[in-house]
């Protein structure tokens, strides 16, 4: 290859899975950038959405980030992701994206990666981060409404982080569920249990994560399911959680409270916008909570809420790592940018 010219990497789904990043890594990745959100060496602007005239098949989400301590003078990336519900129909994943990285000293584009892999595994390691620090240690049942997109790394970190007695799984179709169900029982040890309806799967979990994929906002996810002590995560784009869900939460956390405010979509939209979570109410963002700035969960009888939206600093950090693993294995295609 000349050295003429720049010339940036563009790493495909297979040259990602080819690498052997473990969940480790990227939860390790995640929290160091969460915490360096906590002392304010990120710089991010609120998501944006595209929502193309496609009578409701779906929206474009864009994200825009730059993390300080990456690299040698930082990293910032953009991440252009789809929220298409209906893929399922076609055979294809529900969220697809692209993420770009670029020298934030120079401008110069760094590399073009399939983000979908990106997607799922950052979230589900978001997931385990909050729950590191906001869930009892002694958690035994997780329930998990939803079956597509990020769920599958919501329980296989969380199961690498806790001894769970029981994993009780669900979603709206039955094949969907018994589908995912067999996923995770290729993968983990720990019994997987389908059930047939949100309330069976929430009812007494010490971990309650919500990651349907509705259509329309249901009260899916109510008082009445959540058990002192439960740690709770509601992140679906069309909310599935009851007005007065926030009525029996001790301490409710959020990743950034800005982020939290914006958009039209998330689990707590309409308690933001109704006053119902503010920032005398809120609690900590959960970066304040891992550099100790905030406590996190002081008592066994706590309920806890995390909401996170997905930072784009989130993508750039496991973006960078996956380059920094491309580079080193000298992975991917080069490609004449200049």
């Amino acid at each position: 290859m000349s050295t003429e010219g720049i010339w940036l990497r563009f790493l495909s789904g297979p040259d990602i899975d080819g690498l052997g990043i473990t969940r480790t890594e990227i939860v390790d990745a995640v929290s160091d950038v969460m915490a360096a959100h906590g002392r304010g060496q990120t710089v991010f602007e609120p998501r944006v959405h595209l929502v193309p005239d496609n009578d409701g098949a779906g929206h474009f989400n864009v994200l825009r980030g730059h993390v300080s301590t990456l690299g040698e003078h930082g990293i910032s990336g953009i991440k252009v992701v789809g929220d298409f519900v209906p893929n399922y129909q076609r055979g294809l994943p529900s969220e697809l994206a692209l993420v770009t990285l670029y020298d934030p000293a120079t401008g110069v584009p760094l590399a073009i990666i399939d983000a979908t892999f990106i997607t799922e595994a950052r979230t589900g390691a978001m997931t385990a981060v909050g729950a590191r620090h906001l869930a009892r240690a002694d958690a035994r049942i997780l329930g998990h409404a939803g079956a597509r997109g990020t769920a599958f790394s919501n329980v296989t970190m969380l199961d690498a982080i806790f001894d769970f007695d029981e994993i009780r799984v669900t979603s709206r179709r039955p094949e969907s569920r018994e589908a995912f169900a067999e996923q995770l029982r290729a993968e983990i040890a720990t019994p997987v249990r389908v059930t047939s309806s949100v309330e069976e799967t929430f009812d007494g979990a010490d971990i309650l994560v919500e990651a349907t994929r509705l259509s329309t906002p249901q009260p899916l996810l109510h008082p009445g399911l959540v058990r002192p002590g439960a740690f709770v995560v509601p992140y679906g784009t069309i909310s599935a959680v009851s007005p007065d869900l926030l009525d029996v939460m001790d301490k409710v956390v959020v990743d950034d409270w800005r982020e939290a405010r914006a958009g039209r979509f998330g689990a707590l939209r309409h308690h933001v916008d109704a006053g119902l979570l503010t920032e005398q109410t809120l609690h900590a963002e959960l970066g304040q909570v891992i550099t100790g700035d905030r406590p996190g969960r002081e008592t066994a009888d706590e309920r806890i809420l995390l909401w996170h939206r997905g930072l784009s600093i989130l993508d750039v950090a496991v973006a960078h790592l996956i380059l920094e693993r491309a580079v080193a294995a000298d992975a991917g295609t080069m490609l004449r940018y200049h």
